[in-house]
């Protein structure tokens, strides 16, 4: 009797197959990609995805991280140990080579130096002459990013239009860039938080401690939950207060909160993030409290 083929395939297997065809099509299609690893959660999705697209061969593209100098140290200790153990190269730019430039101005240290990535980043590019960054935003982190094409455009200042965008149909996707030009491509653009977390357990993927429920120092400020350190220390007025956190999403400490959650196991956060109504950043960034039109004035000017 001839064995019959299970053709059953999840979501997450959909999703999976999506995003090793757009890193294929990125490795054939573009002269010079990089892939965008900051030791984060969707990161360490696109890794594992990069594995199963290109493995056992070496990526066809180097690793780069743009780095704020205001990382959480658990993040930034994974980040190299996990480019060390894929044997991967792993290019670190950071803002503070950009202000002691004089390319970025911040008012003050402790300013967030989100916004100012942008204009590392477009250095980096440049120095390196990559045309096409891949990285791990989705359209459900919030509204700017619902605008993204999957494989999204950047003109030679490195700004991004939201209505000059190239249409997608039937997954046909436009790679073609003049000199200077860049494409920011985004392989889990459709995926939710939820798949993010399904695929961390299905894959059993390590992440840094931090997105895991710890004991942590916070005071309540406006809404949110801010973590107690150097950079975000207690303001006048406001009791430190010892709860036990995890991080949905990580940046600088300057505008990432945690968030209140016994969740120690990918089994538990999917459990919760199943009946959120806040997106993560949302919940825990401070510089993303603003508009709609704040977020997609810097993806204008750069930002990832």
């Amino acid at each position: 009797m001839p064995a019959i083929l299970n053709t059953t395939r999840s979501h997450l297997d959909w999703l999976e197959s999506e995003a090793i065809f757009i890193m294929r099509e990125v490795a054939a299609e573009c002269a010079r990609p990089v892939l965008l690893f900051s030791g984060g959660k969707d990161s360490c999705v696109l890794l594992r995805l990069a594995e199963k697209a290109f493995r056992p061969g070496k990526f066809p593209f180097p690793l780069m991280h743009i780095d704020t100098g205001h990382n959480f140290d658990e993040v930034i200790a994974f980040r190299d140990a996990r480019a060390a153990e894929l044997g991967e190269q792993l290019i670190v730019r950071s803002v503070e080579d950009s202000i002691a430039r004089g390319s970025v101005v911040l008012r003050k240290e402790t300013d967030s130096r989100n916004a100012a990535q942008a204009v590392t980043l477009l250095e980096a590019i440049e120095e390196f002459g990559f045309d096409a960054c891949i990285g791990g935003a989705r359209r459900d982190e919030e509204k700017a990013r619902a605008k993204e094409r999957i494989f999204s455009f950047r003109d030679e200042f490195g700004q991004w239009n939201p209505k000059a965008q190239r249409p997608e149909v039937w997954n046909l996707y436009n790679t073609r860039v003049h000199a200077g030009e860049n494409m920011r491509v985004f392989p889990i653009s459709n995926w939710t938080e939820l798949d993010v977390w399904q695929y961390i357990a299905r894959e059993n993927l390590a992440l840094p401690s931090i997105y895991y429920a710890h004991q942590r120092d916070v005071v309540r400020r406006k809404g949110l939950l801010v973590p107690v350190t150097p950079l975000t220390p207690p303001q006048e007025g406001e009791s430190v207060e010892n709860l036990t956190v995890r991080f949905r999403t990580v940046g600088d400490i300057s505008c990432t909160c945690p968030v209140a959650s016994e969740a120690a196991d990918p089994l538990a956060i999917i459990a919760e993030t199943a009946v959120t109504d806040i997106t993560e950043r949302g919940a825990t960034r401070m510089d993303d409290q603003t508009s709609e039109a704040s977020m997609e004035r810097r993806k204008k000017e750069g930002y990832f």
